[in-house]
């Protein structure tokens, strides 16, 4: 089948569309020739805005008039008469879109409501050894091979030359301390002792950012106040997703929980040390960088408490945050 036109569909969070950009990279190697259009949420079509390899970025509002733009998302997607259609969810909107896309080849998983109208279906697979991009890369291994391949971003020369002046400062530090979920996020007091206990380690105390969204700035404040640490700057909300990914990619270390920052360091192949409270890597959301290392407590019965996470510890003692061990995490400076 000759290969022309593709739209590849993720309309999830972040971390997703992130993990989803690895279908980019192995389509263009396979189909060098062919357009490639990515369909994103609003809200997450800057991630994409450098891509090399995309034709074009179609953004569908779900907040706004959703079902009226689900519709007109849909006759823009026929009017577009793609040769193939890759649905990397699971979801009834996403699968409407594929089903009606007049696509030839219509793909998705089998666990999708439409997937009867679907041209492939394929499994959703679980496992130890299963990443989520190897499930989405399982949709086209048909069209391309089963070989796992990294997600990538591309931020701009001049987003790099926004971060340069943070790196004059070497050896730095990044750190995310977040999350939109409280029980997979790492304590903030666990930080902060994070943060002393690196200073004590180092004659001369290496450069800390710390990273977040507009709304992460009074946490990441009060992080700063109380750990005292002498060197370390508050960039949340004052770097985009793409500036913050290009700035991760030359840190000494990135540490982050279980969450977007950390598919950013994956996407730029960044150190990073990844904290799981709540989750665990075996969901398949793990970090893909050559440099990565994963800091969890194992023993816990409790353990992983959902998909997820919790705005509060179910059991009340949040152990799988309070039993991080401290020299796990300092022991990847080494």
């Amino acid at each position: 089948m000759k290969v022309q036109k593709i739209l590849l569909i993720q309309t999830a969070f972040i971390g997703d569309v992130i993990l989803g950009t690895a279908t980019i990279e192995k389509v263009h190697q396979y189909y060098p020739k062919a357009k490639i259009d990515f369909l994103v949420r609003k809200g997450n079509e800057d991630l994409l805005e450098n891509h090399p390899l995309l034709n074009e970025v179609l953004v569908w509002d779900k907040q706004q008039q959703k079902k009226k733009n689900l519709l007109r998302m849909i006759r823009r997607i026929r009017h577009n008469r793609y040769d193939v259609v890759v649905n990397m969810q699971r979801f009834f909107a996403t699968g409407l879109m594929t089903a009606l896309s007049r696509a030839p080849q219509r793909i998705g998983f089998k666990k999708n409501p439409l997937a009867f109208l679907f041209s492939k279906k394929v499994d959703y697979a679980y496992g130890d050894d299963i990443h989520e991009v190897d499930r989405v890369l399982g949709l086209i291994a048909h069209l391309t091979d089963n070989q796992r391949n990294r997600p990538k971003l591309y931020p701009s020369s001049t987003q790099f030359e926004k971060i340069a002046p943070y790196q004059q400062n070497t050896p730095y530090l990044c750190m995310a301390p977040t999350s939109v979920w409280f029980t997979k996020q790492f304590l903030q007091t666990r930080w902060i002792e994070l943060l002393k206990a690196i200073d004590q380690q180092y004659k001369e105390s290496p450069q800390v950012y710390l990273l977040g969204a507009p709304g992460d700035k009074a946490a990441c404040n009060q992080i700063i106040e109380q750990s005292g640490y002498p060197k370390i700057q508050n960039l949340a909300g004052k770097l985009s997703l793409l500036e913050s990914a290009a700035l991760m990619k030359n840190a000494q270390m990135n540490y982050v929980n279980d969450s977007a920052p950390m598919h950013l360091a994956s996407s730029m192949n960044a150190p990073v040390c990844t904290i799981y409270c709540s989750t665990t890597p075996a969901f398949g959301y793990g970090p893909l960088s050559e440099n990565s290392t994963i800091v969890q407590v194992k023993d816990l019965d409790c353990r992983p408490c959902g998909l997820h996470g919790h705005k509060q510890c179910p059991q009340g003692h949040f152990d799988c945050a309070n039993r991080i061990e401290m020299q796990a995490l300092l022991n990847v400076l080494d």
